[in-house]
């Protein structure tokens, strides 16, 4: 599936549900390059806990709107975004019409598990990380549910790229 003329696949979902390493191999199995939104903004604007506590969580959404305009214009990527990205309206508007949307999920307690060292995640860095990532969950619950989805529980991070292309029709 090589070139450039591709539509996008964009995985968006909460922190910890394998975005990033599903992503890679996507990126691989398909011939496509690879975008993960987060590390596009560490090289630009340094450590995202940085950002957060330098200038504040607005900017980074900023940071992120301004992402979400350059990959508009690409094809033939798959885009790993931030936990909130695909949440913004913005964001979703630039991206979404390029791209397949593909919300990875997980439970609570297998998010917690997989993050490991919440003082890293700005949102998480906080006295009950565990009751915090519920929290969160449950806030963007609604915004993530009109995604296609893929469940990760229990699954490899290939056996997830399976669904997540068995899904697509790929």
């Amino acid at each position: 599936m090589g070139g450039g003329a591709e539509r996008n696949l964009i995985l968006t979902g909460f922190m910890g549900t394998g975005k990033t390493t599903v992503g890679r191999i996507l990126a691989d199995r398909l011939g496509y390059g690879f975008v993960d939104t987060d590390e596009v903004i560490e090289s630009r604007a340094g450590p995202i806990g940085e950002i957060f506590e330098r200038d504040g969580e607005d900017v980074f959404r900023e940071l992120e709107r301004s992402v979400a305009r350059e990959l508009a214009g690409r094809t033939g990527l798959v885009i790993a975004t931030g936990g909130r990205m695909m949440l913004d309206a913005s964001c979703s508007a630039c991206l979404e019409p390029v791209a397949w949307v593909v919300c990875l999920t997980a439970h609570a307690d297998t998010v917690i598990e997989r993050i490991g060292d919440t003082a890293q995640r700005p949102l998480l860095d906080v006295p009950d990380a565990p009751a915090r990532v519920r929290e969160l969950l449950a806030e963007r619950a609604e915004g993530y549910a009109r995604f296609a989805s893929v469940d990760t529980e229990g699954r490899s991070a290939d056996e997830v790229a399976d669904a997540v292309m068995s899904l697509l029709g790929l």
